[in-house]
C-alpha cells in the first residue's frame, strides 16, 4: 500500500479550480459520478481524498472492493469494474459554490461520456446534484425511471462527511442495494 499524502494548507488553497482526471474504462459495472472535486482531493490528485470523505469505506462494506482502498489505490478500483467522474471537474470548498449552470452543463458532458464508455449503471452520489443536473425535481434516492442509452441511472447519497443524514451503516446499506441489482 502506498503512504498517504497528505496536503499543506498552502498546497489545499492553490487547488481551487484545479481539475482531478476520471478514472474511467470502457464496459464498467458501475460509473460512480461526485458532484465535484474537494480542494482537498484536487491537491493531492485522487478521487475522495479528504480523510472525512465516507467514499472508500463505504465501497468496502457495500461489498463493492474485497477491502477498503485508499484514494492513493484508486486505479485498483477499475479491476472490480467501477469507475469515477464528477458533474463538474473544478474543484472548490464546497459542493454549494457551484451553481445550477454549471450542472446543468455537466449533466451533458455526463451523458457524452456515458454514451462513449458505455457503464452498465451511473451511480450520482447526490440526490440535489442529479435534480439540477437533468432538471428531474422529483428524483430520490435508488434507481431511477430514465436510461443513457443501456445505461441505468441510481442515485445514491453523498459519501461526503458533511451529509449527516447518512450514517456509515446507512450509507453501506444503500450503496449494498445498487451493488445486489448488479
Amino acid at each position: 500500500m502506498m503512504k498517504r499524502y497528505k496536503p499543506t494548507k498552502e498546497e489545499i488553497l492553490a487547488a481551487a479550480g484545479k481539475t482531478v482526471p476520471d478514472l474511467i474504462a470502457p464496459d464498467l459495472r458501475v460509473l460512480f459520478c461526485g458532484i465535484n472535486p474537494s480542494l482537498y482531493t484536487a491537491a493531492t490528485g485522487y478521487n475522495f481524498a479528504r480523510p472525512g470523505n465516507r467514499f472508500w469505506p463505504t465501497l468496502h462494506a457495500a461489498g463493492f472492493t474485497p477491502r477498503r482502498l485508499q484514494p492513493e489505490e484508486q486505479q485498483e478500483l477499475l479491476s472490480y469494474g467501477c469507475g469515477i467522474t464528477n458533474f463538474v471537474e473544478r474543484a472548490t470548498v464546497a459542493a454549494a459554490e457551484l451553481n445550477k449552470q454549471e450542472l446543468v452543463a455537466g449533466g451533458k458532458l455526463l451523458v457524452e461520456k456515458v454514451l462513449h464508455y458505455k457503464p452498465r449503471v451511473l451511480a450520482m452520489l447526490g440526490v440535489t446534484a442529479y435534480r439540477d443536473a437533468f432538471g428531474r425535481r422529483d428524483a430520490a434516492i435508488g434507481l431511477q425511471p430514465e436510461t443513457i442509452g443501456d445505461t441505468r441511472l441510481w442515485v445514491l447519497p453523498n459519501p461526503s462527511g458533511l451529509n449527516a443524514h447518512y450514517t456509515p451503516d446507512a450509507l453501506a446499506r444503500v450503496y449494498g442495494e445498487l451493488r445486489e441489482a448488479l
